[in-house]
C-alpha cells in the first residue's frame, strides 16, 4: 500500500474554527505535517495550488482560505528538514513555460536527492489568467494537448544531459512551444521528477495512462474505485506500459474512534463543521447558477431548474451537466429526507474511512487487495496535527497486516512508489 499526505487549505476541507487548527502560511505547519508523514513512512507530501483568490457574486469568497505560499518554494525548504519523504507540488501547465518550470523541478529534485514530484494541472480559466501577462484564456479543448506537449518538452529538457553528466543542446518545435538552447542541470538521482495527474474525465484518464506515474482519484466507494481502477489500468497497454507503472491513489479522509459509534459521531460533526449553512447555500448556487440566499439551508432543495452562470462563483464553478447534478441531488434528498445542508454534506464531500483503528486498517487493506486503489492520499481536516493520530494508531496495524512498509528501502520517490527510473530518450 502507498500512502501520501495532502496539506489542505485550498477549499473547505480544513476546519479553521477548531482550536487545534494552525496557520496555512507559517513554515512550522508545513514542517509538522511533513515530519509526521515521514515518521509514518509515507511516500510523499502533496501541496495543492490556488493561483487566484476565488470569488462568489463578485466578492472574495469569505469562507475560503486566503493566503497560500508558492508550493515549490515551500518544498525546497522542506527538503532540508526531511530525508526520505517525497515532495509533490501542483503547478499549472497553462500559466508557466517548460524551460522555467523544468528547471525549478529539477532543482528541487537535486536538492532533495531525487524526491520531487509534479502534479500537472491545466486551466482554461480566463478569470485566473487575469493575474498573468497573457490574459490567460485557453480554449477548453486545448488544455490537455498543451499540457501533454508541455510535459513532453520538460522531459526533453531533463533528458538533454547524458547519463554521465555531459550537457547537450536541445530543440523542441511544436504546436504550443518552439524553444532551443541548453538546459542548466544534469539528470537527477531519480532521472525525472515523478508526474502526478488528477483528471477524471475521458481526456484526463487517457493523459494519465499515457504520461503519469500517479493518479489522484476521487472515487467515493469500493465499487466506484474498482471500476475506475480497471478502466485506467487497461489503457496502459496501448502506451507500452505495465499496470504497475501507474499508481492510483484516491484522496480520502480518515476519522477514528475507540468505538464505531464514537467515530461516526466525530465524522458527522467534522462534516457539519466543513459545511456550514452558508457554505451549503453557496455550494448549491454553483450548481443552480442563481442567488439562493433567501432559501433555508435546513429546508428542501430548490424546485427550479439550474441556469448557466459561470460568473457566479469564479474559480469554484462545478464542471459537467448542472441539470443532471441537480436531478441527482434532488433524488438523494427525496430518498433520504435531507435538507439542503444535509444533501451537500452527503453528496459533496470526499470519501471518509470511519471507525476504530482496526476497522479502518482493514478497510484500507481491502480496497488495495480488491484493486480499487494502489494506496491513498490522506486529507486531514486539521492543520498541522491532523495526521498524527493516523500515524500513531493505524500505520502500526497496517504494518502488522503486512500491508505497509516497516522502513524505507530506497532514497528516491520512485523507489518508494516502485516505479522504474525513466531511460534517457536521447
Amino acid at each position: 500500500m502507498h500512502l501520501a499526505a495532502h496539506f489542505p487549505g485550498v477549499d473547505n476541507t480544513t476546519v479553521w474554527a477548531d482550536p487545534d487548527s494552525g496557520s496555512q502560511i507559517e513554515f512550522a505547519s508545513f514542517e509538522h505535517l511533513a515530519r509526521t508523514a515521514e515518521r509514518g513512512l509515507f511516500d510523499f507530501l502533496f501541496l495543492a495550488e490556488g493561483l487566484r483568490l476565488r470569488e462568489h457574486k463578485g466578492r472574495i469568497h469569505d469562507l475560503d482560505v486566503v493566503g497560500r505560499p508558492e508550493s515549490i518554494t515551500v518544498l525546497n525548504a522542506l527538503a532540508a528538514v526531511t530525508e526520505r519523504l517525497g515532495l509533490a507540488a501542483t503547478v499549472d501547465a497553462g500559466f508557466n513555460e517548460p524551460y522555467e518550470l523544468a528547471r525549478r523541478f529539477a532543482t528541487l529534485d537535486h536538492l532533495s536527492g531525487g524526491r520531487a514530484a509534479w502534479n500537472v494541472v491545466t486551466s482554461s480559466d480566463a478569470f485566473t489568467g487575469e493575474n498573468f501577462r497573457r490574459g490567460g484564456y485557453l480554449d477548453r479543448a486545448e488544455r490537455y494537448p498543451r499540457a501533454a506537449e508541455f510535459l513532453d518538452t520538460a522531459r526533453e529538457l531533463w533528458d538533454s544531459w547524458t547519463p554521465d553528466g555531459i550537457p547537450r543542446p536541445f530543440a523542441h518545435r511544436g504546436r504550443h512551444f518552439d524553444i532551443a538552447g541548453e538546459f542548466t542541470l544534469p539528470r537527477s538521482p531519480q532521472g525525472h521528477p515523478v508526474v502526478i495527474q488528477a483528471g477524471d474525465s475521458e481526456e484526463g484518464r487517457e493523459f494519465a495512462a499515457s504520461a503519469a506515474d500517479v493518479v489522484l482519484a476521487r472515487q467515493r466507494s469500493l465499487e466506484d474505485g474498482r471500476v475506475f481502477y480497471a478502466d485506467v489500468k487497461r489503457r496502459l497497454a496501448k502506451y507500452g506500459r505495465a499496470p504497475g507503472d501507474l499508481k492510483i491513489m484516491p484522496g480520502v479522509g480518515v476519522v477514528l474512534g475507540d468505538t464505531a459509534a464514537e467515530a461516526q459521531e466525530r465524522a458527522a460533526e467534522i462534516r457539519r463543521q466543513q459545511t456550514s449553512p452558508q457554505t451549503a447555500l453557496l455550494t448549491l448556487e454553483q450548481i443552480w447558477g442563481v442567488d439562493l440566499s433567501s432559501y433555508d439551508p435546513d429546508g428542501p432543495l430548490p424546485d427550479i431548474d439550474p441556469v448557466v452562470d459561470p460568473a457566479l462563483a469564479h474559480g469554484r464553478t462545478r464542471r459537467g451537466d448542472t441539470v443532471a447534478i441537480a436531478e441527482k441531488w434532488r433524488a438523494l434528498s427525496k430518498e433520504k429526507g435531507l435538507s439542503i445542508r444535509e444533501t451537500v454534506i452527503e453528496a459533496g464531500g470526499r470519501h471518509f474511512f470511519t471507525g476504530t483503528p482496526e476497522a479502518v486498517a482493514r478497510e484500507l487493506d481491502e480496497h488495495v487487495r480488491r484493486e480499487a486503489a494502489d494506496g491513498f492520499v490522506l486529507v486531514p481536516h486539521l492543520i498541522p496535527g491532523g495526521l498524527d493520530e493516523f500515524v500513531d494508531r493505524v500505520v502500526p496495524l497496517l504494518q502488522e497486516r503486512g500491508a505497509f512498509r516497516t522502513e524505507y528501502r530506497g532514497t528516491t520517490l520512485r523507489s518508494h512508489l516502485g516505479l522504474p527510473e525513466p531511460g534517457n530518450r536521447r
